[in-house]
């Protein structure tokens, strides 16, 4: 039922642009990170990169792996139409805010720049496709706005930049 495959297929592309929702997983010798990730927040750069947009929040593990050469893990998985999950296996790159790459993917989200925490360009090493017919059907119905709404607000209050800084890197839940 499931196949391997070394870098994004055009369908594997298509299905991605369909997601509201994917999950990232990461470690890098601490503990393993899963969250999930909403909003329109993932473009396919090409059929082995994508990149992701990340807005400021609570802990930022995703940077702690990918600063310490980490292993990551997007899932896309649909929750109406035809049953499929897809794996993404990569490799993270960090893109901050003095990076060059980050006002041309900034133009990409068409996202105001000081809202951005940082982007991460993963490059893909492998690609697993599976049936997914456990998943269940679960209509969507809209983002949820606090997050966003939490980061304009810092912003306007000129406190993101600020946060964005002290809150860089969270200390290993193994450290407690």
């Amino acid at each position: 039922m499931g196949s391997q495959y070394k870098s994004l297929k055009d369908s594997d592309i298509e299905f991605i642009k369909q997601q509201k929702l994917f999950y990232l997983a990461s470690s890098s010798g601490k503990e393993v990170n899963l969250s999930p990730k909403g909003y329109d927040s993932i473009r396919v750069l090409d059929n082995s990169r994508v990149v992701f947009m990340n807005y400021p929040g609570s802990g930022n593990r995703t940077y702690r792996d990918a600063k310490n050469d980490g292993e990551f893990t997007l899932l896309f998985n649909a929750f109406e139409g035809k049953a499929k999950i897809l794996r993404l296996f990569c490799k993270a790159s960090i893109v901050d805010a003095d990076g060059e790459k980050f006002a041309k993917y900034l133009e990409l989200f068409e996202e105001k720049e000081s809202l951005v925490r940082d982007f991460f360009e993963f490059s893909i090493y492998a690609v697993e496709s599976s049936c997914g017919e456990s998943v269940p059907l679960m209509e969507y119905k809209e983002d949820r706005t606090a997050l966003k709404d939490w980061v304009i607000k810092m912003d306007k209050n000129d406190k993101l930049q600020d946060y964005k800084q002290k809150r860089k890197t969270p200390p290993s839940l193994q450290d407690l």
